[in-house]
């Protein structure tokens, strides 16, 4: 024997001492209901009250619409429809449109109605009013008639065990705050009973159901069954059994396996059918290191470890069933300009092939107390609040994406804590209700911790220098990244979501900073060519030009970008403007040191 729900419970429990209740939460969802020994079904929450009612010994159980008017579940005989109505008291008009005059004239003469049992369940009850703290005229007698009937009626025995029960009236709303409360509340006639979302036990008596409609459920062992069941539970999490129930069609259409169930779920949650996890090109992965160093220079070790990152990302090594957490998670750390979003960019494009699929964050915006608002969108009565969240659009619109939160440690404390329910969760609800998953998203952090510190007397000291090997610098600023997460903001538990994928990038040393050099004088030339100039620079002029791009390198290569900028782009611009000429072939002789840097340009003659 299989329990019941609550509500079914409760509902039968009170039959003999309430002559109304109200039905709210949950109402639109599928519901668990025994329609055998052992054998579990989902039905619409109109079929298990007729089943459960006919069981107690009610004979009709009729069914008010404010559209349709009235109907019995699962007939569509207008005659027979007409014939329970005037047994119950109901009159022979079947109303069509809203109806509230009529089906307010009607509950005294039905809650009076004699001979066996019946139950009135008026469905969508939250469309009859425009403003429960408002009614018009028709919802005002409307609700005081109900009012009044609920005080009158009389119970008389009935079904097998002579219970006595009423000419029972049955509404079903979305929240209970959708009909007046001086109906509902303090109403000793009436029972206001909370219909909630499917718990693991309910879920779990229907999981093997729907897994059985699966093409190869006849063929799979127990043990196999046992387990795709137990993901079924634990994945659906939060979802309905119509949910549920939608999952294992998508199943069927897409001929999946009994054992892939938990892939059907992933899509179901995120709103796509397709998989780009399983279309990426495992190849282009496997010799991504050469493309990734062409872009990210310098951080071999951050290279290799974001890369095994995205490979058990890719091959779901470790990846368990039972929760949905997101792909990936890293936590990027080390100086200014060494490239820390550069990979993510990267990274993106090596996955996606768009680096639109990247979603960055500057979590710097994000440090007032209520600026998770913005995140997730703004609670019901503020604001904002039909516009959602930045963070809960962008995912249900690419659930397939990087996404960076950018120094993260200029984030307010209190945002902290939805990264814990992504992180453990993989699912975020927004301030409209809805919930956004992130199972299919790979979440980098990145941070400037741990670069400078506060000693004693309260100064910001540098706390790792150039000078010290990369393994030197690595251990002092995991130290102080965890001091700061454990000590500073008292949440040592995010840290430990992200485990050992805190990834300290390397300064960028002399050797690395030529390389970088030579790489963007390179490009600057190259862009100069299309739009019609070929510009070259001799070795003197160059040398100088490195001199004065790295003789500081505490900004990383954005610094040296500046540099370059600085020292070759805007003189160059200025120099070939000067020239009065709309392209043709110069030589960057040499560059002079000022107020502002000056180049000498002679013109050559282009190859014919």
């Amino acid at each position: 024997m299989i329990n019941k729900p609550r509500w079914l419970r409760d509902l039968v429990r009170f039959l003999p001492l309430k002559s109304q209740f109200l039905l709210s939460g949950n109402v639109r969802d599928l519901h668990a209901y025994e329609i055998a020994p052992d054998v579990v079904a989902a039905l619409p929450l109109i079929l298990c009250l007729q089943k459960e009612l006919q069981e107690c010994g009610y004979r009709d159980v009729i069914q008010f619409a404010p559209i349709s008017g009235f109907s019995l579940p699962g007939v569509t005989n207008e005659p027979e429809i007409l014939e329970v109505m005037a047994r119950a008291g109901l009159g022979s008009e079947n109303p069509r449109g809203m109806g509230l005059d009529i089906l307010g004239n009607i509950l005294g003469s039905f809650t009076s109605s004699t001979g066996d049992p019946a139950a009135l369940v008026v469905d969508f009850a939250s469309r009859l009013v425009n403003r429960a703290d408002a009614l018009t005229q028709a919802e005002h007698a409307l609700f005081t008639n109900a009012q009044i009937v609920a005080h009158s009626a009389n119970t008389r025995p009935a079904g097998p065990r002579r219970k006595p029960f009423y000419n029972t009236i049955i509404w079903i709303a979305e929240r209970e705050s959708d009909l007046p409360d001086w109906l509902t509340v303090d109403n000793p006639k009436l029972r206001t009973i909370p219909v909630a979302v499917p718990d693991s036990v309910t879920r779990k008596s229907l999981s093997r159901t729907l897994l059985r409609a699966l093409p190869d459920a006849q063929d799979a062992s127990d043990e196999v069954l046992g387990k795709s069941a137990d993901a079924f539970v634990n994945l659906t999490e939060g979802l309905l059994l119509a949910d549920m129930n939608a999952i294992a069609q998508l199943g069927r259409n897409e001929g999946l396996k009994v054992g892939e169930i938990a892939d059907a779920i992933r899509r179901y949650k995120v709103g796509v059918t397709d998989d780009p996890w399983r279309m990426i090109d495992r190849s282009k992965i496997s010799g991504a290191e050469d493309f990734i160093r062409s872009r990210v220079k310098g951080q071999d070790h951050a290279i290799v470890h974001m890369l095994d990152i995205i490979k058990r990302a890719v091959t779901g090594v470790g990846r368990s069933s039972t929760n949905g957490r997101p792909r990936g998670v890293a936590f990027l750390a080390g100086p200014t300009g060494v490239g820390k979003t550069e990979l993510a960019k990267t990274i993106t494009s090596l996955l996606f092939g768009d680096e639109s699929a990247y979603i960055r964050f500057d979590m710097s915006e994000f440090s007032a107390e209520h600026a998770d608002q913005r995140l997730i969108g703004a609670p019901p009565g503020y604001v904002g609040y039909d516009a959602g969240g930045e963070l809960t659009n962008a995912i249900r619109e690419k659930p397939f994406s990087v996404v960076l939160f950018d120094e993260i440690e200029k984030a307010h404390p209190r945002i902290l804590d939805k990264f814990l329910q992504i992180l453990d969760d993989g699912v975020l609800t927004s301030g409209r209700g809805d919930r956004v998953y992130f199972s299919e998203a790979v979440i980098l952090f990145t941070s400037n911790l741990g670069i400078f510190r506060t000693d004693s007397t309260g100064n910001r000291i540098q706390n790792v220098s150039p000078d010290e090997p990369h393994e030197v610098v690595a251990a002092k600023v995991r130290e102080e990244i965890r001091q700061h997460f454990k000590l500073n903001l008292n949440r040592p538990e995010i840290l430990n979501r992200i485990g050992e994928n805190v990834i300290v990038f390397d300064f960028i040393r002399p050797q690395i900073a030529d390389a970088i050099f030579d790489s963007m004088v390179a490009n600057l030339l190259e862009s100069t060519r299309s739009i019609g100039f070929d510009i070259s620079i001799t070795d003197k002029a160059k040398t100088v030009l490195k001199e004065m791009c790295l003789r500081d390198l505490s900004n990383g290569g954005r610094g040296v970008r500046n540099m370059v900028e600085a020292h070759l782009a805007n003189p160059l611009s200025r120099a070939l403007f000067d020239t009065g000429e709309v392209g043709g072939a110069f030589r960057v002789e040499e560059l002079s040191a000022g107020a502002v840097t000056s180049i000498t340009l002679k013109r050559e003659q282009r190859p014919s």
